[in-house]
């Protein structure tokens, strides 16, 4: 069975990033893809990969992440338009990151607009 979780951004805003990413390796740890509104921060996606790469083990063999969103835009005009949308109309982060176990994820194709996730056969 195949089984997601959904993190709103309201449940992880005002968390810590060392709280944020605790949360995420622990549900990933119990074998759910999580939907994460928001992008991490490049800061918690490196925190994160380093505390999977010490939590690997016989049952745990690691995490598959993927980022979506206009985040990535290097536009100084438009970041400021949305930081000041999201500001004014009480939005959460724009994009999506999905996080999931390696045992379960296949692969993850990206592009600027969409993700594709391929999953395992899971018993």
């Amino acid at each position: 069975m195949l089984r997601l979780q959904i993190i709103p951004h309201s449940e992880v805003a005002n968390l810590t990033s060392e709280s944020k990413i605790s949360k995420v390796l622990r549900i990933a740890k119990n074998n759910r893809i999580i939907l994460l509104e928001g992008r991490l921060s490049p800061e918690e996606e490196t925190l994160l990969i380093e505390r999977t790469m010490s939590n690997i083990d016989r049952r745990f063999k690691g995490i598959e992440i993927c980022s979506i969103g206009d985040s990535e835009t290097r536009d100084l005009v438009k970041r400021i338009k949305r930081g000041l949308a999201q500001f004014l109309l009480g939005v959460g982060a724009s994009g999506m990151t999905i996080i999931g176990p390696a045992s379960i994820i296949k692969e993850i194709k990206r592009d600027p607009d969409k993700i594709e996730l391929l999953t395992k056969n899971v018993k």
